[in-house]
C-alpha cells in the first residue's frame, strides 16, 4: 500500500504540473528502500523541450488543500530550466509553486538564481524570492534580501547589490573589491538594461561615490545606445573640461558616437565618430572642432596657433578585402594646425610611432599577397607636428610601388629565382638643406628663436641636401638567383647572380631664394638617366660540429664575394630612401648590398668574411655569435663616394678594409637573455657603435638594461658622441599588484652643456657689458632624459593603474621645457572605465602654448 501511495502521489504531481505547464510529464520517485516505476500521463506525447521531469526523495499529495509536495533533494527539469530545493509545493488552487530551503533555479542560459524561499507562478516565470543571489554566465552577481520577478523578464531587487567580482574563496562573506549598492536595482531583460536607484559605489565595503540614478546594459548586450564613461581634462590653456560621449547604435553594422566637451577656458569642443562595417571590410571617420574663446592662451605663428579662431581635424581609416589575397585601405588625417592633436588630446591613429619624428602620416594602399609573391601600392602625405619642421619641405610621395616574387627550384636553374620591382615618385615645394659641420644657419632667425634648417650658401663640403624641391622619380627592376650546393665534405657553396636596372627622372624646382642653390646640383630641365648594375657572387660555408659533456658546438667560417661594376651617377641621384646606413653584423652578408633603400646601390668587388658560432647547453641555454669584416677588393668603393647627403661616409665601410662587426646572443638559463652588437675600428679597435641589452623575466620580476654608444659622424652632420643607458623593470609585490619603473640616462649631455657654456662665455668676453657671466654647468654624466614609474592592480573585475612620467627638455624632440604627467585609469568590468591625465609642468613651446599660462 505504501508503495502504491507513493506511485499515486508521483503520478498526481506530474500530471498536475504537466497539465498546467505543458501537458504530459514524466516523474520518478527515488525513495530510500523502495523505487517506483516511471509514470506518464496518458495524453498525447509532448515535445522533448516541454516535458517535465520531477525527481525527489518523497512525494506527498494533500487532497484537502489541493497541494502536491516533493520533499528531499527535489529536482524539477522543465523547458531548459532546473529547480532544486529541499521541498517544492505546488498549490493547484492558486497555481503557485513554492520552493523552500536551499532553493535554486538554473536558467537555460546558465544563470544561477539561489534563495531561501521561492514563491513562483506555476510556469516558474513570476514571483517573489527571499535572500536572493543571482550569478550570471559572465560571473556578474546580484543579491538582495528580497526580489520580485514579473512577466518572466523583469527582476526588481530591493536593497540590491551588484558586482562583477568573484567572492573571496577564504571568506565569501567579505565584501568584494567593488560593488554597487542601491535602494532598488531593476533588471529588464527585454530592454537588456539594468537601472540603479539611489546607488553608491563601494570599494571593500566603503562607500566612495553616490549616484542618484544610473543605468547600463546587462551582460547580454554587445552594442547599445547610451552614455559612455566621461572624459576629464585639465590644462593651463584649456582650463577644466569634461566630455560625455553618447553612443548611438544605429544598426548592427554601423554606429555613431558624439562627444561634446566643455572646456572652461576655450568653450565647447565637438567630436564625432562614425563606424561602418560591411561584408568585405570596415571604415571609420572621426572629426573634431572648436571655436576657441581664448586664443591668447597660445603662442603666435609660427610658434603656435594664436591666429586661429577655429581649430579642428578630420581622420578616416578603412580596410576592405577584395578577395582573400587582395586588400585596399587607407589611414588619412588632416588638422588645421600641427598643435591641435596635442593641445586637445585628440585620438589620431596616423601619428608616427616614434616621439622623435612627431608627424602625422596619411597613406592609402592596395596590397596583395600569395605564398611566393607580394605587391604593395601606396601613397604618403606627411604633416609635421613639431614647430621646427616646415610643411613645404615635407614630400608628397605618390606612388610607391613594391613587388617581389620568388620561384623556388625553377626547372631550368634550381635554387631560388627572385624578381623585385620598385617605383617611387615624390614632390616637395622647398628644398631641404643641412649645414656642416653643424647647423648654424636657419631660414628664419629672430632674437628669440631660429626655425627651419638651411644653408646660407650651398657648398657640397659644408651643406647636405636632404631633399630636392620639385619632382623626383625612380623605377627599379631586379632579377636575382642563388642556389645551395653541398659537397661530399659537407661544405656549402652558394652561387649568386643578379641584374638590376634603374631609371631616374629629376625635374628640380629652382625658383625662389631657398631653391636656387639646386641649380648647382642638378640640371633644371627634365633630366632622365639610368644605370644598370649586374652582379655575380659566391658564398662559402663549412660548419664544424663538436659535442662535449656540457653542450653541442657549431663553428662555421663564412666567406662571400660579390663582383659588380662601379656605381654610376651617385652625385646625380637625389637620395631619398637610402639616407640611413648602419653597418653591422646583420647586413654583413647581404647579397643586395648594405644601403637601406633603392636610390643607392653597392658597386665594385667586395668580399665579406666572418665566423659564426652556435652553442646549445642542456635544455634551455644557448649562445650565438658572429664576427666579421668586409673588404673592397676592386673598383670604386660606393661607401667612400658620398652622395648629396654623404651617405656612406663615416659608416665603417668607407675604407678598403672595413671596421669589424660583431654580435652575440646568450641565454644562460630560462628567462635571461644577453644581446649585444658592436662595430670596432679596423686599426685601433676602438668601438664606433655599441648596442647591448640584458633582460630577465619570470612570474615575479621583469627587468631590462639597455646601453647604446655611437661615435660622432662629422661628415653626416653628427658632431657629438651619443651615449645612453636605460633601466626598466616591474615587480609583483602581491597578488594582482605590480610596480613598474624606468629611467633613461643621457650619458653624454654634460659635454654638450659645457660646449654651450664655452660658447656663452666667449660671447660674454666679447661683450661683457651686454650679457651676464654664464653659470658653469656643474653636471655629471648621469643626466636623466626621461623617468617613469607606476603601479597596477588587475584582477577578474578591476583594472587600476596610476603612473607618473617626466620627459626632460630636448630641443631635438622640440621640447624646450620639462614635461611631467600623471595618468590615472580605473576600469570596472561591465560598468565602464574612467581615465584622467594631468600635466604637472608648465607648457612647452613645442605645444604652441603661451608661457604666461
Amino acid at each position: 500500500m505504501n508503495r502504491l501511495a507513493r506511485f499515486a502521489a508521483a503520478t498526481a504531481l506530474a500530471s498536475s504540473l504537466a497539465y498546467l505547464l505543458a501537458g504530459p510529464a514524466y516523474a520518478q520517485n527515488r525513495a530510500a528502500g523502495a523505487q517506483a516505476k516511471p509514470a506518464a500521463a496518458t495524453a498525447a506525447p509532448a515535445k522533448p523541450q516541454d516535458r517535465m521531469v520531477v525527481d525527489a526523495t518523497e512525494l506527498v499529495y494533500d487532497n484537502d488543500k489541493k497541494t502536491v509536495a516533493a520533499v528531499g533533494n527535489v529536482q524539477i527539469l522543465y523547458q531548459g530550466r532546473t529547480i532544486e530545493a529541499d521541498k517544492v509545493i505546488y498549490d493547484q488552487a492558486n497555481k503557485r509553486v513554492t520552493a523552500i530551503g536551499n532553493a535554486r533555479i538554473i536558467e537555460s542560459n546558465g544563470t544561477v538564481i539561489t534563495g531561501e524561499k521561492f514563491n513562483l507562478t506555476d510556469d516558474f516565470r513570476d514571483g517573489f524570492i527571499d535572500s536572493l543571489r543571482v550569478v550570471n554566465p559572465d560571473k556578474t552577481r546580484f543579491s538582495a534580501p528580497r526580489a520580485e520577478r514579473t512577466d518572466g523578464e523583469t527582476f526588481v531587487f530591493d536593497k540590491g547589490i551588484y558586482t562583477a567580482c568573484e567572492p573571496c574563496k577564504d571568506n565569501p562573506e567579505r565584501p568584494p573589491l567593488w560593488q554597487v549598492r542601491a535602494a532598488r536595482i531593476i533588471h529588464k531583460k527585454s530592454e537588456q538594461t539594468i537601472y540603479y536607484e539611489d546607488a553608491r559605489v563601494e570599494f571593500a565595503g566603503i562607500p566612495m561615490a553616490y549616484i542618484p540614478y544610473m543605468s547600463g546594459p546587462d551582460s547580454t548586450v554587445k552594442r547599445k545606445s547610451g552614455f559612455l564613461s566621461p572624459r576629464f581634462m585639465n590644462t593651463a590653456a584649456l582650463g577644466y573640461g569634461v566630455g560625455l560621449p553618447y553612443f548611438l547604435n544605429l544598426a548592427p553594422n554601423y554606429d555613431l558616437t558624439l562627444t561634446p566637451t566643455y572646456l572652461s577656458r576655450q568653450g565647447f569642443l565637438g567630436q564625432v565618430e562614425w563606424r561602418h562595417r560591411l561584408m568585405t571590410g570596415s571604415y571609420a571617420i572621426r572629426a573634431s572642432g572648436i571655436f576657441q574663446q581664448d586664443q591668447a592662451a597660445y603662442l603666435p605663428s609660427p610658434l603656435g596657433p594664436r591666429d586661429k579662431e577655429f581649430r579642428g581635424s578630420v581622420e578616416t581609416n578603412g580596410k576592405f578585402f577584395i578577395n582573400p589575397r587582395w586588400t585596399i585601405g587607407w589611414n588619412a588625417a588632416m588638422s588645421t594646425d600641427r598643435w591641435f592633436y596635442k593641445n586637445y588630446r585628440i585620438r589620431n591613429e596616423s601619428l608616427s610611432t616614434t616621439t622623435y619624428l612627431q608627424e602625422s602620416i596619411s597613406t592609402a594602399y592596395l596590397n596583395g599577397q600569395s605564398e611566393n609573391a607580394w605587391f604593395d601600392l601606396r601613397g604618403y602625405y606627411f604633416q609635421p607636428l613639431n614647430y621646427q619642421d616646415w610643411q613645404k619641405q615635407q614630400p608628397v610621395v605618390l606612388p610607391v610601388l613594391d613587388y617581389n616574387k620568388r620561384i623556388n627550384k625553377p626547372s631550368f636553374l634550381g635554387g631560388e629565382l627572385s624578381f623585385t620591382a620598385n617605383v617611387t615618385s615624390l614632390n616637395r615645394d622647398t628644398a631641404a638643406f643641412s649645414q656642416l659641420p653643424q647647423q648654424k644657419s636657419y631660414l628664419i632667425t629672430t632674437p628669440s628663436y631660429s626655425l627651419y634648417d638651411g644653408c646660407a650658401i650651398y657648398d657640397k663640403n659644408h651643406c647636405l641636401v636632404r631633399g630636392l624641391a620639385g619632382n623626383v622619380s625612380r623605377a627599379t627592376v631586379e632579377a636575382s638567383w642563388r642556389r645551395n650546393f653541398i659537397d661530399p665534405l659537407g661544405q656549402m657553396w652558394t652561387p649568386y647572380a643578379s641584374v638590376r636596372a634603374d631609371v631616374f627622372s629629376i625635374n628640380p624646382n629652382t625658383s625662389g631664394v631657398i631653391n636656387s642653390p639646386v641649380a648647382t646640383i642638378a640640371d633644371t630641365s627634365d633630366e632622365v638617366f639610368g644605370r644598370v648594375m649586374p652582379a655575380i657572387g659566391l658564398m662559402y660555408r663549412y660548419p664544424f660540429v663538436a659535442k662535449t659533456d656540457w653542450g653541442t658546438h657549431i663553428i662555421e667560417p663564412v666567406a662571400q664575394i660579390v663582383a659588380r661594376p662601379n656605381e654610376t651617377n651617385s652625385l646625380r641621384v637625389a637620395n631619398e630612401d637610402a639616407q640611413s646606413l648602419v653597418f653591422d653584423a646583420n647586413n654583413l652578408f647581404e647579397w643586395s648590398g648594405k644601403f637601406s633603400g633603392f636610390d643607392r646601390v653597392e658597386g665594385g668587388t667586395r668580399a665579406n668574411v666572418g665566423a659564426l658560432y652556435t652553442g646549445r647547453f642542456g635544455k634551455e641555454a644557448f649562445a650565438n655569435m658572429l664576427f666579421g669584416q668586409s673588404f673592397q677588393l676592386a673598383g670604386r668603393n660606393s661607401y667612400a663616394s658620398g652622395d648629396l647627403l654623404n651617405t656612406g661616409l663615416n659608416s665603417g665601410l668607407d675604407t678598403r678594409n672595413s671596421d669589424y662587426v660583431a654580435r652575440a646572443q646568450i641565454s644562460p638559463f630560462k628567462g635571461f637573455f644577453l644581446t649585444g652588437a658592436t662595430r670596432l675600428n679596423a686599426t685601433t679597435f676602438e668601438a664606433q657603435r655599441i648596442d647591448a641589452a640584458a633582460t630577465y623575466a619570470n612570474s615575479v620580476i621583469t627587468a631590462s638594461v639597455g646601453y647604446g654608444r655611437y661615435e660622432p659622424q662629422p661628415d653626416l652632420g653628427i658632431t657629438r658622441r651619443r651615449e645612453g643607458l636605460s633601466l626598466n623593470g616591474s615587480l609583483k609585490v602581491a597578488d594582482n599588484w605590480r610596480l613598474r619603473a624606468g629611467v633613461l640616462f643621457d650619458l653624454d649631455k654634460y659635454k654638450y652643456d659645457r660646449e654651450l657654456y664655452r660658447t656663452a662665455y666667449a660671447s660674454y668676453l666679447a661683450a661683457p657689458t651686454v650679457s651676464a657671466i654664464p653659470v658653469y654647468p656643474n653636471t655629471g654624466p648621469f643626466q636623466t632624459a626621461s623617468t617613469s614609474f607606476g603601479i597596477n592592480y588587475t584582477d577578474e573585475c578591476t583594472v587600476f593603474d596610476i603612473s607618473y612620467s617626466q620627459s626632460y627638455a630636448d630641443r631635438q624632440s622640440g621640447s624646450t621645457k620639462d614635461t611631467r604627467t600623471v595618468m590615472f585609469r580605473l576600469e570596472l568590468r561591465t560598468l565602464g572605465e574612467i581615465s584622467y591625465s594631468q600635466n604637472l609642468s608648465s607648457s612647452s613651446s613645442s605645444d604652441g602654448v603661451s608661457s604666461s599660462n
